[in-house]
């Protein structure tokens, strides 16, 4: 009987957010896996149309992986039947991930097999888990999981279709998963929600997201090693290494120096958390997490050709996934402060300047250069933040 299964939802004390469980944690090295595929992917195929496809296939891996974060802010991660339904998540994950290369090849059924099994397949565990528990919510995702069959059904055809109706019909079912929370999931005879209907915990969800950050950079870390390990020591490659390994410390010192903190604050203390958990973490994190994975793609140019001569390929995915990180940090800080921070607008100019002059230096001299550029702004949001601070105390 439905009043004899137990509540799997999270206990809310209202004196302190629930931390990140292990089995989250666990969950998240699927999507290292993931993310290393990507770059993997976008190396490989270094054109227009492979950087729409593998920006296409980041979508739907983070759209999955967004969406999981979502139902284990509502739904307890330790409790069995939750535990066992992100495990079961993880072995599509995988699925997913091992797919990922060849998607637009022979592996677009099983891409698409894993995608609407992973959507479709948690929001009917939730609407199972939420019924009788939770009557607002399991209305909602009634909604949640008619969009997502809907999307489904092209998924799988594109996964039946030859690669440029794949790319086609994937494209639509992408547009219609990421324009649904923006409609409130409208459904004939179901309505719609609104953002106030969602019951966020912010401190959760920025905790969550912020871990996200960090596995991409970590996976970035992962490239720029194990390349350097298989190249032999040059003053080249030397030079590469450290750019891209200073390169990655002013990305981090950007986002967790102070705005993944203030952001969370804000969050927390939201009239209207579920409007910033969609914004702020649902959307615009996705420019942030695509420039680690693109810049992680041009320290591995770098480092195997550090004098060589400049490809506009190259030179487009060193500027574009450093440009895309500080624009994705700046709409993140202005939807969660309302402040538009200056340098990162200095940066980005920067960035546009360099790439004037990028096809006339090689590419170690310019990777060099853009990791200037990251540490001035993360220098300069440090001292405006440590100067905040001080007006503050004073």
């Amino acid at each position: 009987m439905i009043g004899a299964r137990a509540d799997l939802q999270r206990k809310r004390t209202g004196h302190e957010h629930n931390r990140v469980t292990y089995i989250e944690l666990f969950f998240d090295l699927v999507f290292v896996f993931a993310i290393t595929q990507l770059s993997h992917s976008l190396l490989e195929h270094l054109t227009p149309l492979g950087a729409i496809q593998t920006a296409l296939l980041f979508l739907a891996v983070w759209w999955v992986w967004i969406y999981t974060c979502w139902i284990t802010n509502w739904l307890e991660p330790d409790r069995t039947p939750v535990r066992l339904m992100l495990l079961v998540l993880m072995l599509g994950g995988l699925m997913l991930s091992t797919s990922l290369p060849r998607a637009f090849e022979d592996r677009g059924l099983a891409f698409a097999g894993a995608y609407v099994f992973m959507q479709v397949g948690r929001s009917l565990f939730v609407m199972w888990a939420l019924r009788g528990h939770n009557e607002g919510n399991y209305r909602n995702f009634k909604r949640i999981t008619t969009w997502l069959a809907g999307s489904g059904v092209l998924w799988i055809a594109g996964g039946f279709a030859d690669e440029g109706a794949r790319l086609a019909l994937w494209a639509c079912a992408m547009l219609i998963d990421f324009a649904a929370p923006s409609l409130g999931f409208w459904t004939p005879g179901l309505g719609r929600s609104t953002t106030a209907d969602w019951d966020v915990e912010g401190a959760h969800m920025a905790e969550r997201c912020a871990l996200f950050v960090i596995i991409a950079l970590g996976e970035s870390i992962l490239v720029t090693g194990a390349t350097a390990a298989n190249l032999e020591p040059s003053a080249g490659v030397i030079g590469a290494f450290l750019a891209a390994l200073v390169g990655s410390v002013a990305m981090w010192w950007i986002y967790f120096d102070a705005a993944a903190e203030r952001a969370s604050t804000q969050f927390v203390s939201s009239s209207d958390p579920g409007r910033v958990a969609r914004l702020a973490y649902t959307y615009i994190h996705l420019p942030l997490i695509a420039g680690v994975v693109v810049t992680a793609v041009g320290d591995e140019l770098t480092l195997a050709h550090p004098h060589g001569h400049m490809h506009l390929s190259t030179a487009a995915v060193l500027l574009v996934g450093p440009g895309l990180y500080l624009l994705g940090d700046l709409l993140f800080r202005s939807a969660t402060t309302g402040r538009l921070p200056r340098a990162h607008l200095g940066g980005l100019l920067a960035l546009a300047v360099l790439a004037a002059l990028a096809m006339r230096m090689t590419p170690v001299v310019l990777s060099g250069l853009i990791s200037a550029v990251l540490v001035v702004v993360a220098a300069a949001e440090t001292i405006w933040v440590r100067r905040e601070r001080a007006r503050a105390g004073a």
